[in-house]
C-alpha cells in the first residue's frame, strides 16, 4: 500500500511537471547597438504566446525625438557589416508581400514601426502573429533585428522604404 501511495505520489510530481515545463513560454532577446557612424540602442524581449504570435517588448535610446522609425526582423543574425547590411532582407518565410503587421498580408519580419517621444526614446509592447520563438519555419531566434533611419511606408517592396540602418541585434533564446 505505502509503496503504491509513493508511485503515485512520483508520477503525479512528474505530471506536474511537464505541464509546468509546456506552460513556460519560449523566449528569447536581442540587444540594439548602434551601426556605424549611430548612436541608436535598445533591448527587445520576445515570448511565444501561442499559435503563431509573440508578445513583443521594446525600448530604444538615441532617436530623434518625436520620430518614426521601421523596425523589423531580417533574414540573417549577423550585424558585423558596418551598416548592418549583413542581416540581408526583411525575415519572409512564407514569401508574402511586405505590409503591416497590424492588417492584411505582411512578412514575418515585419514589426509595427517604432514612434521616439520627445526624449527620443520608442517603447513598444505589442502581440505580432506570424513568428514564434519555438523552433520550426517562422521562428525568428538567430535573426537580425533592425531600427532603420526613416518609417515604414508599409507599401514599397520589399523594404517598406524605411532607409538605412540605425542599429542592429541578434535574436537570441533566453
Amino acid at each position: 500500500m505505502r509503496l503504491a501511495a509513493v508511485v503515485a505520489a512520483l508520477a503525479l510530481t512528474g505530471c506536474q511537471s511537464a505541464m509546468q515545463a509546456e506552460s513556460e513560454s519560449a523566449r528569447a532577446t536581442a540587444q540594439l547597438n548602434p551601426t556605424q557612424g549611430n548612436k541608436t540602442v535598445g533591448e527587445a524581449t520576445f515570448e511565444d504566446m501561442g499559435n503563431n504570435r509573440v508578445h513583443v517588448v521594446v525600448i530604444v535610446h538615441r532617436l530623434a525625438p518625436n520620430s518614426e522609425h521601421g523596425f523589423h526582423v531580417h533574414e540573417v543574425g549577423d550585424c558585423s557589416a558596418p551598416d548592418a547590411m549583413s542581416a540581408k532582407g526583411h525575415f519572409d518565410p512564407l514569401a508574402k508581400a511586405h505590409g503591416s503587421a497590424a492588417s492584411g498580408e505582411h512578412h514575418a519580419g515585419d514589426l509595427p514601426s517604432l514612434k521616439a517621444d520627445k526624449n527620443g526614446v520608442a517603447k513598444l509592447d505589442t502581440i505580432v502573429g506570424g513568428i514564434t520563438v519555438s523552433p520550426g519555419p517562422t521562428s525568428i531566434v538567430g535573426r537580425g533585428l533592425i531600427v532603420h533611419a526613416d518609417p515604414d511606408d508599409y507599401k514599397t517592396q520589399p523594404t517598406g522604404n524605411s532607409g538605412a540602418r540605425l542599429a542592429c541585434g541578434v535574436i537570441q533564446p533566453g
